[in-house]
């Protein structure tokens, strides 16, 4: 469901961002469009959130004051909650298919697979087209990262530096650049972006994941396990 609220008191585009921020920590909200000119906000919602929930996130960010947009309708769609767990996780599941599928056709020789070949492929595509995806909004894929990633949190800047370093681990991979190394960064790298994603998990708290930036409104569950963002 779609929700449009007027915001009072947003003077500049780092009260924006502030206020987007803080609407995003909420579990139930998979995006939020928040505008400086109208001010207002457009609040995709996976079930109702209630006004007074909105204004303590947005009090979190500064003296804002949330109210209903009466000059636009309010939106209902097909919620995550109704959604099968395949149409969720289809554009997932579609870009690993395609990953997987072109490492394999990549590393065959003499009809059989080279595997060292293979997970070069696959660390590569797996790389480049995530980082792809961020790309596409790279401030709201640091918004949303900030949420859950610990080090983002504390220094929100890196959520902007770490599509970089996917995509410098992606060429890495395809070029099979000192492979020892390449795999250490991406152990570190990874490893430490997945204590963030475990406390979401075991805390059972609904945030949105980052992972293909947000292009795609996935829900925080414990796929994210197997793909760490």
């Amino acid at each position: 469901m779609i929700h449009t609220y007027k915001i009072k008191r947003m003077t500049c585009n780092g009260c924006v961002a502030k206020v987007k921020s803080e609407l995003l920590k909420l579990g139930d909200i998979e995006s939020a469009n928040v505008q400086l000119s109208a001010p207002q906000a457009t609040i995709t919602m996976q079930k109702h959130v209630p006004l007074h929930t909105l204004q303590n996130a947005v009090s979190e960010a500064g003296n804002f004051t949330i109210l209903p947009d009466e000059n636009h309708s309010h939106h209902s769609g097909e919620t995550a909650e109704t959604k099968s767990w395949l149409q969720i996780y289809k554009p997932l599941l579609l870009i690993f298919t395609y990953i997987a599928g072109i490492a394999t056709l990549a590393s065959l020789n003499n009809q059989s697979i080279n595997l060292q070949q293979w997970m070069n492929h696959f660390m590569a595509g797996f790389f480049i087209s995530f980082s792809f995806f961020k790309l596409l909004d790279i401030k709201s894929f640091a918004n949303r990262y900030s949420t859950y990633d610990l080090l983002a949190k504390k220094v929100h800047g890196y959520g902007f530096i770490y599509l970089f370093i996917e995509l410098a681990l992606g060429i890495a991979y395809l070029i099979n650049w000192q492979p020892l190394y390449s795999n250490i960064i991406t152990i570190l790298v990874m490893g430490f972006s997945s204590i963030g994603v475990i406390q979401i998990v075991l805390q059972k708290r609904k945030i949105q994941c980052a992972c293909l930036g947000t292009v795609f409104n996935l829900p925080m569950s414990a796929v994210q396990l197997l793909k760490i963002c």
